[in-house]
């Protein structure tokens, strides 16, 4: 495959990644998962605040709103330029979470979203965090539980392979659940962890069930005819009001 090509693929997959998350990040829970996240943050007016893997960078404008300078960290080239085109007069950076571009105690706030599950040594990633947060700043770590999804459907065997397998095909599916652990074990004080719950019936979401199932049909555990004959009756319960999705969120939250 050429360069471009692999760009060209690179690009479809970021456009088709953002059309999820802003069709999740526009729900009421999500809405209220961000402000959380954003009210144990403790935010300290005109602090430097790192949204860590900022994807689309709704969180890092929403936190300037607050009155902090929030900074956006992605390793994605087309995310970044998404966002920046997004959020124009906001900062974003390009860098790996495992290795930030800020000084030692040079940040007073550190908010990862729907990021640590893509880690290999989600451990690294803390350490960073603690190196790079003042004393006393904060740490908020958002992430799904992709073991624990929740789909209705009529096959619920199907479904609970669906989604174990594109679970298993992540690099550490289940950091949501190990957050607490990992800050501890990165020398955090005042860890604490909450678990919320998000729902969604909009069909808006059926996409989100195709980015579960591809790689689950590509990667063996199911066959194409299963695979197809499951989104099809998605679309179906889409079609006639009888979706649903749920989604189980934890937030870890610490202090340096």
């Amino acid at each position: 495959m050429s360069k471009n090509q692999e760009a060209a693929d690179e690009r479809r997959d970021t456009e088709a990644l953002l059309a999820v998350l802003d069709a999740a990040d526009e729900t009421p829970s999500a809405v209220r998962l961000r402000a959380r996240s954003y009210e144990l943050l403790s935010l300290v007016p005109g602090s430097t605040v790192v949204d860590v893997g900022c994807g689309g960078g709704r969180a890092v404008a929403e936190l300037a709103g607050r009155g902090v300078r929030a900074v956006g960290v992605d390793a994605g080239p087309w995310m970044l330029a998404a966002a920046q085109s997004r959020w124009p007069k906001a900062e974003f950076r390009d860098a790996e979470a495992e290795e930030l571009p800020f000084a030692d105690n040079s940040v007073r706030g550190y908010r990862a979203d729907k990021l640590f599950h893509l880690l290999k040594e989600p451990q690294r990633a803390v350490a960073e965090a603690r190196r790079v947060l003042c004393p006393g700043g904060r740490i908020v770590l958002v992430g799904q539980d992709w073991d624990a999804i929740m789909i209705d459907s009529d096959d619920a065997a199907l479904t609970r392979t669906i989604v174990h397998a594109r679970a298993d095909l992540l690099a550490t599916p289940r950091a949501g659940r190990q957050s607490r652990d990992l800050l501890l074990r990165g020398g955090f004080a005042d860890v604490a962890v909450e678990a919320h719950t998000s729902v969604f019936t909009d069909p808006a979401m059926l996409s989100l069930l195709a980015r579960l199932a591809e790689p689950a049909c590509a990667g063996g555990a199911v066959d194409r005819a299963r695979a197809d004959a499951w989104l099809a009756e998605q679309r179906r319960r889409a079609e006639t009001g009888r979706f649903l999705v749920a989604i189980p969120f934890f937030v870890a939250s610490a202090s340096a």
